[in-house]
């Protein structure tokens, strides 16, 4: 148990060194690998009928998506921004669904969904010389 703890703050101390260096760009990377990484461990602990860790990951996974959704430039008024918040919206219900009624297929419909959209995002140069 003390070695997990031990790594658990070595891992937190990475994240938050990546986070301080890190570009938007990288940032939103970060999210989405975050709520990937819950989701997955969400699933597992409910295949392990492990009820409360399931629901900790799921509301820390609710919680990613609602940054990456505050992380939208409304400002734009774009139909890209606007299909992203109505998808992030959708994505944080079913994960609340899925809580709700502990169902695994909701979960990987989500995981699914954040990878697409993680793939797309991943495309994205980085480049302000391309993108501008």
């Amino acid at each position: 148990m003390v070695k997990q703890q031990a790594l658990n703050q070595y891992q937190q101390v990475n994240v938050q060194a990546g986070v301080v260096t890190a570009s938007p760009h990288r940032l939103v990377q970060m999210l989405m690998d975050g709520a990937l990484q819950r989701i997955a461990e969400a699933r597992g602990a409910l295949s392990r009928s492990d009820l409360a860790l399931k629901g900790e990951k799921i509301g820390k996974a609710i919680a990613i998506v609602g940054g990456l959704r505050e992380s939208l430039n409304t400002d734009l008024e774009n139909r890209l921004v606007e299909d992203l918040d109505a998808l992030y919206d959708y994505m944080q219900r079913r994960l609340l669904q899925a809580n709700v009624s502990n169902n695994d297929d909701m979960l990987a419909e989500v995981s699914q969904l954040i990878r697409t959209v993680k793939e797309g995002w991943d495309g994205i140069s980085q480049d302000p010389a391309v993108t501008a």
